[in-house]
């Protein structure tokens, strides 16, 4: 992204490209090598593939309406298309894997599935797309902020995504780690406000990313995609960005080489100190919250009566259901 450069430090800092912006940090900052979101989507391509082996498309079809797809690929072929357009397993395949089921998280205490269902995905074109964004988005974060804070942002995200996911939508299942890349965009949105005195364009830095962010949650409202997930880990990233990717202000740490007498400058500016302190009681008590809410058995839907518009608008195309 072009930007006018505002010099801040002359040779004692060095500019790098940030998630939304070019921004300047201090010489003493490192660059992680990224490894983890590389061996994530490893992790998501090897499960889908486990995934095919188990459902066993010729085997289970048998005398079944139409045929598999691609049957060259013998057990790993895909279902028909009118079971599956997206070129994956059957749904009871991946519910027998871990899918998001609202009625065995709380009834069949499987809780599990609030985790399991963030590796699992329901064709190849939905494990494409959401790979291609990982390591798009993924990668840098990493490099820039190290595995364990990405790792933690991706986990934790995902899991706040499919809480949401599971008070709004109980009669469906759901997979994907839509919510965990939810989570990765919420936090970029995040990292940009609070080390905001770093960046340089800032206003066309905040624009572009909420015009992406806006436009993939306006994707959500389309029938069959769990919005609910995107939303929540979006909220879920966006509050721990504010926690885990603070940078120090500019010249914090040149200021450490002072002399005795002089003053050291604050690591961190107040209102980073203030936003900080806001998310993490933010997201224990929304976390808190909604995990008694989910295994009390509660439906969201009646407690917000529109709430459901934000996972599917019905038109003249289309209903929406459950």
């Amino acid at each position: 992204m072009a930007s006018t450069d505002l010099e801040r430090g002359g040779e004692k800092g060095r500019r790098a490209n940030g998630p939304s912006g070019n921004y300047y940090v201090d010489s003493a900052d490192r660059e992680w090598t990224s490894w983890l979101i590389p061996m994530f989507v490893v992790a998501n391509v090897a499960v889908f593939v486990v995934a095919m082996y188990i459902n066993n498309c010729p085997k289970n079809n048998l005398g079944l309406d139409g045929a598999c797809v691609a049957k060259f690929l013998g057990r790993l072929s895909f279902e028909p298309l009118h079971e599956n357009p997206l070129f994956g397993p059957s749904s009871s395949t991946l519910e027998k894997l871990g899918a998001l089921e609202w009625y065995k998280v709380v009834h069949g205490h499987q809780g599990w599935r609030l985790v399991s269902c963030i590796w699992l995905h329901a064709g190849v074109i939905h494990l494409l797309a959401n790979m291609l964004s990982l390591i798009f988005i993924g990668i840098r974060l990493e490099q820039q902020f190290g595995f364990v804070r990405i790792g933690i942002l991706y986990l934790v995200s995902g899991f706040g995504g499919s809480i949401l996911s599971s008070l709004f939508i109980q009669n469906n299942i759901s997979v994907g780690a839509s919510g965990a890349l939810f989570g990765l965009l919420g936090a970029m949105l995040s990292e940009l406000i609070t080390n905001w005195s770093i960046y340089t364009n800032k206003a066309a830095a905040l624009f572009t990313l909420i015009v992406i962010i806006a436009i993939n949650l306006a994707v959500g409202i389309l029938p069959h995609v769990d919005n609910f997930a995107h939303i929540g880990g979006f909220l879920t990233g966006l509050l721990l960005g504010f926690v885990l990717l603070l940078r120090p202000q500019f010249g914090w740490v040149e200021s450490q080489y002072l002399p005795a007498d002089t003053r050291p400058r604050s690591k961190y500016k107040s209102y980073q100190y203030v936003l900080w302190v806001v998310s993490v009681v933010l997201v224990i008590a929304g976390f808190a919250v909604g995990l008694v809410m989910l295994f009390k058995g509660e439906n969201g839907n009646k407690h917000c009566s529109w709430c459901h518009y934000l996972s599917c608008v019905p038109t003249s195309k289309w209903h929406c259901s459950n």
